[in-house]
């Protein structure tokens, strides 16, 4: 569902992983055409960033549970 989010509307994206600032700076290059592209782009490269932060996070929270 985020996938889809972070092509069709990329700023609001930001948003829904806690980064605001950069969902204000996504939506000022969404405005023009020719900065579509690159924010999708973005997009999907900050979504794929916060799948992995999630991953380390829950990683390092089960080594120290089996600690």
């Amino acid at each position: 569902m985020r996938l889809l989010l972070a092509i069709l509307l990329p700023w609001i994206q930001f948003f829904t992983i806690g980064r605001p600032i950069a969902g204000v700076v996504c939506l000022i290059l969404q405005v023009t055409l020719i900065g579509w592209i690159p924010a999708v782009i973005w997009s999907v490269y900050a979504l794929s960033q916060y799948k992995t932060d999630q991953k380390i996070t829950a990683a390092l929270q089960q080594i120290d549970k089996d600690s």
